[in-house]
Formats: C-alpha cells, sequence, structure tokens
C-alpha cells in the first residue's frame, strides 16, 4: 500500500505516514546501539593496546570524528537522492565499518580499529541526518518535541541492549592474561586471538544492517511530499547567524561530550575499590543501567514535553546531572556508583529537546539544520579525551568529571533562555 501524504501536507509541513514513523524507530534503534558498543569496547582495546586513558578515549574520537567530516556531504546525500534513499546509502557503509573489522583484528593494530570505527560512524552520521528531521516531519509541529523524544527511546533501547550484550560477548572473552605482561611475538599472537571476539561481534551486525538496507530499499518510494531547500549546500552555514540555532547546536555538541565521557568511564570508575570493586565483565554489564535510564526518561519525557515548556524541561535534568556529578565525586561504594549510572535518566531528553528547540521554524531547510547540528556531534571526539586527559593528570576519574558537569552548566542556561523566549512569545 502506497502511503500518501494528506492533501495539505505542504500547507502544514508535515507528512501524515504513520508506518513510517515505526521505520525511523528503527534506524534509531541501530545507530544507538552500534554507538553504545564503543563503551565496551574501550575497556578491551585499552587492556589490549597498554593504553592511557586518553589514548583509549581516542576510540570516541575516531567515531564521532565522522559526524564533522561527514555531516555536510550526508545532507547534501539526502537533499539529492531523499530520506529513504540516503537510509540506505547510510546503511551500507555502516555496513562496510563493520566489515573493515575482518583486516584491524588481522592487523592487531590500533589505528587500524580507529579507521573502521571512522568508516562505520560514517554511516551512522548519514543515517541519523535522515532520522532526526524525518521525525518531525511525520506528524504536527506543535508535537514535534514529543515526537522525537519518543523515538529516541527507541535510541535508548539500542544503546541498552548492545552493551549487555556486548559485554557477554567482549569482555567476556578477555584471556586470564595481561598484555603488559606480554611482549613480541606472544603479544602479537595474544591481540589477534582477542580481537576475533571483537570482529564476531560487528559480523553479526553488518549482516543485520545488510537485511535492513534491503527493506528499506524496496520501501524507497513510500515517502511521498518530500521538499528540501535547492540551495547550496555551503549556504547553510548562514543557519549559525540564528542565536537559538547556534547556542543549541554548541549544546549539542557540550552534550554528546558529556554523555560519552562518562558512558566511556563507566567500566573504569566502577571497577575502582572505594566505588564498587567490580571485575571488567560485571561493570561492563552494569553499562546497560546507564543507557536504561535514557531509555525509561524519554518515554517519561515524550508524555512531559506534551504540557510542560521544552526549556524548562531541559533546564531541570541538566541541574539534576550537574547534582549526580557532585554526588558521585564527593562519596563512595554504591551510592557513588549508582548516582553515576543514574545521570543516564537525566541524559534522556536533551539531545531531542536540543535538537527541537535549535531547529524550530526551519522548514524546507531542515536537511540543512540536521546537517549542521549533527557536525556539533563531534564534541563525542572532543570531550572524552579532554575527560581522560584531565584523569590521567589528576590520577582521579572522579575529578575528571568535572568537565562533564561543565558541559551540563552550559545546557543548562541554553534551557532557561528557550524556556523565558517561549513564554515571551505567549504572553
Amino acid at each position: 500500500m502506497e502511503l500518501n501524504s494528506r492533501p495539505n501536507a505542504q500547507a502544514t509541513g508535515h507528512v501524515d505516514a504513520p508506518e513510517l514513523r515505526l521505520f525511523v524507530m528503527a534506524l534509531f534503534f541501530i545507530f544507538g546501539g552500534i554507538t553504545s558498543l564503543n563503551d565496551v569496547i574501550i575497556p578491551k582495546l585499552k587492556e589490549l593496546f597498554t593504553l592511557s586513558y586518553m589514548q583509549a578515549m581516542l576510540v570516541q574520537s575516531a567515531y564521532f570524528l565522522a559526524y564533522l567530516v561527514m555531516s555536510i556531504p550526508a545532507a547534501t546525500i539526502v537533499k539529492r537522492i531523499g530520506y529513504m534513499r540516503g537510509a540506505v546509502v547510510g546503511l551500507l557503509t555502516m555496513m562496510v565499518g563493520c566489515l573493515l573489522f575482518i583486516p584491524a583484528s588481522a592487523s592487531a593494530t590500533f589505528g587500524v580499529f580507529l579507521f573502521a570505527l571512522f568508516v562505520l560512524a560514517s554511516g551512522v552520521t548519514l543515517v541519523q541526518v535522515v532520522a532526526n528531521p524525518l521525525i518531525s516531519l511525520l506528524g504536527p509541529p506543535a508535537t514535534s518535541h514529543s515526537r522525537l523524544t519518543f523515538a529516541q527511546a527507541f535510541n535508548s533501547l539500542g544503546t541498552t541492549i548492545f552493551p549487555f550484550v556486548g559485554s557477554i560477548l567482549i569482555l567476556g572473552g578477555l584471556a586470564h592474561v595481561s598484555a603488559d605482561k606480554l611482549s613480541g611475538a606472544a603479544l602479537d599472537a595474544y591481540r589477534i586471538a582477542e580481537t576475533r571476539v571483537v570482529v564476531h561481534a560487528y559480523l553479526g551486525i553488518a549482516l543485520a544492517l545488510l537485511v535492513v538496507a534491503g527493506v528499506v530499499w524496496l520501501n524507497r518510494h513510500r515517502l511521498k511530499g518530500e521538499k528540501h531547500d535547492g540551495g547550496s549546500i555551503l549556504r547553510s552555514f548562514d543557519l549559525l547567524r540564528l542565536p537559538r540555532f547556534s547556542f543549541g547546536t554548541l549544546c549539542i555538541f557540550l552534550y554528546v561530550g558529556a554523555e560519552v565521557s562518562i558512558g566511556s568511564l563507566i567500566v573504569n570508575y566502577l571497577m575502582q575499590p572505594h566505588v564498587l570493586g567490580l571485575s571488567e565483565q560485571a561493570a561492563g554489564n552494569l553499562i546497560p543501567v546507564y543507557w536504561g535510564g535514557a531509555l525509561v526518561g524519554r518515554f517519561i519525557g515524550s508524555a512531559v514535553l506534551r504540557v510542560i515548556s521544552p526549556g524548562l524541561v531541559l533546564t531541570a535534568n541538566a541541574c539534576v546531572a550537574l547534582a549526580l556529578i557532585l554526588l558521585t565525586s564527593n562519596s563512595d561504594g554504591g551510592l557513588a556508583g549508582y548516582s553515576l549510572l543514574a545521570i543516564g535518566l537525566t541524559n534522556s531528553i536533551m539531545f531531542p529537546t536540543i535538537f527541537s528547540l535549535a531547529s524550530e521554524g526551519l522548514g524546507a531547510r531542515a536537511a540543512d539544520g540536521s546537517g549542521i547540528i549533527c557536525m556539533a556531534i563531534v564534541g563525542g571526539a572532543v570531550i572524552p579525551p579532554l575527560t581522560g586527559h584531565v584523569a590521567d593528570l589528576t590520577g582521579s576519574l572522579a575529578l575528571a568529571l568535572t568537565v562533564p558537569a561543565l558541559c551540563y552548566a552550559v545546557i543548562a542556561g541554553f534551557g532557561h533562555i528557550a524556556h523565558r523566549q517561549r513564554k515571551a512569545a505567549l504572553s
């Protein structure tokens, strides 16, 4: 059955295609889950290649650098071939990135792993440039905050499930020997053997991506009434002259950096004797608690955002995140461990709310705006190494959390300003 836009779709600025919402939610699930696997791979590669915290965080840098490099090209692709075909290109690029883990394992070289992650993230970037504006298009503008938050809940479902399975498959496969006890040929053989575990996990993902890409291709004609601005993609940077859009773009940079920094430190943080003193795999099994909090919070938030100002909700969540960082940094045991994990709940509505607040009123330039905002996701490449550097300098993971704390403070300010502007507009 063909899905047609309503006769007044162009007038209302949205398309009535509820079945496509399920497709978009599936995309959120996929790219969210794959991104969260980095939290499992970091401690694995840190042990295999005897890396410092800052070096280990280069996993996130390689991954999130793709957002800076590929977001504008991704927006160009979407404008040329449309949302559905763009999603297919993104899914196939992700599959290629997964397959590159095979030569990465064969070489047992850290740099090759970083390149594979960059290619994988390039595909994720394209899928995300498609998904965010598309979910806003598939319904009334008045409920776009709520709808995007609900779709992001499926992103959180992926980030909850993938790390749990990945922890069992990847961290559970760690040998009883340690890389820092080996050298020469023995070290090379150990690294090759252990990285095969990572390869097997990503080969399974590659197969799943191929199937999903095939399904999307068969349904590529289902979206009708799609409109894009025909101007040069370089002209999209003039959107940064809009104060709310530019501030929101900055906050996406800071939010992703803060969220990824905390997620990347969870395993090592919980392994500390004064926190929970867990083994590597046991700590990895708790990563889903962090991402699961975002899952629960997004389902709740999608309802709350229908009745409470998005800016006010964003400010409240950012302030609670700050309070939880102070609590985990100044406590021990279970209180320190679980207050860190609880930050996931406060993260829940931040990305979709910041995105929708920054993108309000862009209309036919939604793909341009999505490309610019997705470039800001490069915060995940910048803030985590900075956080890791502070941890290396101070010898304290608790003090390193000061970096994401500052990010949440700025986000709280953006939410406050957006709430004041909305209140002024309604008065």
